[in-house]
């Protein structure tokens, strides 16, 4: 009695498994066809700031900083970045100071790393340019 009332226990246990496994396989073939929520901008957005509106510096930074602290930063390095550029465009002397400034920046970034460009490094060292 107690063979027969297990094998059925068992049967009535896999059979509900089965069962449960159809029910999640068909719902989530059914989330399928739900459209999932967009973050793009839309034509009535688009219609609410004209073409012609161009944000000042300050705008930028101010709506940078009310998405995330650390992009108004960003944000803000950028335009100081530019407005540097903006004034050592104009003389040449500060044209070659920039670059100069530039490509220790871009040194301190990337070390060399292969022995040929040490060894430029070296020379250049020793030859005083």
């Amino acid at each position: 009695m107690q063979k027969i009332l297990l094998t059925l226990k068992q049967a009535f246990l896999s059979s509900l498994l089965v069962i449960c496994l159809m029910i999640s396989i068909s719902l989530s073939g059914s989330l399928i066809f739900f459209q999932q929520a967009s973050h793009a901008t839309t034509l009535e957005e688009l219609k609410l700031i004209p073409p012609e509106y161009k944000p000042n510096s300050e705008e930028k930074i101010n709506r940078a900083n009310e998405y995330d602290p650390g992009v108004g930063v960003q944000e803000e390095k950028r335009e100081e970045a530019y407005e540097q550029a903006v004034k050592d465009s104009k003389n040449l002397n500060t044209i070659e100071k920039a670059y100069e400034r530039n490509l220790k920046a871009e040194k301190a970034q990337n070390p060399p790393e292969s022995l040929g460009e040490k060894a430029k490094e070296v020379l250049e060292k020793v030859t005083g340019k």
